[in-house]
């Protein structure tokens, strides 16, 4: 957690405390009283994707509203095994201050379910954006995915492996575009607690690997990590973005000197966005093949 984050989040809680309120997430807390953007506002509020409790949503539509907008679907992380919504509005008024419609969804994490459910949550999220977000302003036809740590590789194996999305209707030409912050994507061996209890069940650990399904099929992805991260090492960013180099899918690979794996989450924040210009150059390359044909995949190569 950088440094600045960290002393925010502990005179917070002291302050908190004092006042008599003894449970405070530093995470939730920065979203609730850090400044945020103004040009993106919450037009709706947990809407049901699936009947779980988890299996809601958040939309962020900009404040001077929009018409057949490029979808950009965010997912947190927390190891698959905690994370809400409801502490990551501040990325959500970023995105839509972009001009995205921009959707967050919960999803259900670890012990309740294992790999892979959460991505059938994610695809299932996806297929409630094909049917409802054009009331918003939103173009279901041109959807991206983003995310960071966890959510990264929730991003980016719903982009490279399109059996998700067709198992609920959704056709995978739809993303258009992918983008991951700090994420996992070649971690096999499951050599830690998480990656074994949340994927050690699983009967091809290959086909749990996002790095197994890049391809030319792959939409064009913008990777990004700190040369500090030390939770989910920069090597992973650099693996994914040189397989679909190997096979002339386009990539920006960005490495941001200084940051950790909690900064490329807050560099999206008003409060650390001169941290690393993750922000622009992200929404950048998303809104380049979001909004153009290049790079339209065939449905002889999906269904290879």
């Amino acid at each position: 957690m950088t440094r600045a984050f960290a002393a925010f989040a502990t005179l917070a809680c002291l302050a908190l405390a004092a006042l008599g309120v003894t449970a405070c997430s530093p995470l939730a807390l920065f979203d609730a009283i850090g400044p945020r953007d103004q040009g993106g506002r919450l037009a709706q509020k947990s809407a049901a994707f699936g009947t779980h409790p988890r299996q809601r949503l958040d939309v962020f539509t900009p404040v001077g509203g929009a018409a057949d907008a490029t979808v950009l679907v965010f997912f947190y992380g927390g190891s698959w095994k905690s994370g809400a919504k409801d502490d990551y509005e501040f990325v959500g008024q970023a995105l839509a201050a972009q001009g995205f419609i921009t959707v967050i969804p919960d999803y259900r994490v670890y012990p309740e379910v294992r790999f892979p459910d959460f991505l059938d949550d994610g695809a299932a999220a996806i297929a409630w954006v094909r049917d409802n977000i054009a009331e918003y302003g939103g173009d279901p036809r041109r959807i991206v995915l983003a995310g960071h740590s966890a959510g990264a590789y929730n991003a980016l194996m719903l982009g490279l492996d399109p059996r998700y999305l067709r198992k609920v209707g959704v056709d995978p030409k739809v993303i258009r575009a992918v983008a991951g912050l700090s994420g996992p994507y070649d971690f096999h061996p499951f050599d830690q607690d998480t990656s074994r209890d949340v994927f050690g069940q699983a009967p091809d650990p290959a086909a749990t690997q996002p790095i197994t399904f890049a391809g030319p099929h792959s939409p064009p992805a913008f990777l990004a990590s700190g040369d500090n991260d030390t939770i989910v090492r920069p090597q992973n960013t650099q693996s994914l973005a040189a397989r679909l180099r190997a096979v002339r899918v386009p990539v920006q690979e960005r490495i941001y000197p200084g940051l950790d794996h909690a900064d490329t989450l807050l560099a999206l924040s008003v409060t650390f966005r001169s941290k690393a210009p993750e922000l622009s150059e992200m929404t950048t390359f998303l809104k380049q093949y979001a909004g153009t044909q290049q790079h339209v995949r065939s449905v002889s190569r999906w269904d290879r």
